[in-house]
């Protein structure tokens, strides 16, 4: 896939995460997330969940609600949906999740069918822990000294 098509995946991904493109990019994964969808769904699927996000993007900024738009378009579309939430399931927790038998049985398997770890570092750039504020446990050290105060939760 091109730098462009590269740009839409995180444009999408913005959309339906609710992190900036930046934060997406920071995590290192990008290319990895699309190549994945791209190696499990096939690059036709992918192209088309990307295809159909600009179409959805556009009408947004026509005026349109994002959010409805998505729904209808993307989460509501019985080919694309379950892509699509594979892909924010994949950037909170690292994890590709099998897809639902009757998306297999009607699309069919395209590469793997299974549930896996994407990347080595797929958990610990998981978007799960910055959403809950928290540190992956084991993998990115809180700091010196930060078991000496209570917890905080959240940015107070």
């Amino acid at each position: 896939m091109t730098e462009a098509r590269l740009g839409d995946f995180v444009e999408l991904s913005e959309a339906i995460t609710g992190f900036s493109a930046v934060r997406l990019r920071g995590t290192g994964q990008a290319e990895e997330y699309q190549a994945t969808v791209a190696d499990v769904a096939g690059p036709d699927v992918l192209a088309a969940l990307l295809d159909t996000w600009i179409v959805v993007r556009e009408e947004a900024q026509g005026g349109g609600d994002l959010h409805e738009l998505l729904n209808r378009y993307v989460f509501g579309d019985p080919h694309l949906g379950p892509i699509a939430r594979n892909v924010i399931k994949m950037w909170y927790v690292g994890t590709w999740y099998q897809l639902p038998k009757e998306w297999l049985d009607a699309y069919g398997v395209r590469g793997r069918a299974d549930m896996f770890t994407v990347s080595p570092t797929a958990y610990t750039e998981g978007l799960l822990w910055p959403a809950m504020g928290a540190n992956p446990p084991g993998a990115k050290a809180p700091g010196y000294a930060s078991w000496t105060g209570p917890p905080r939760i959240g940015d107070d």
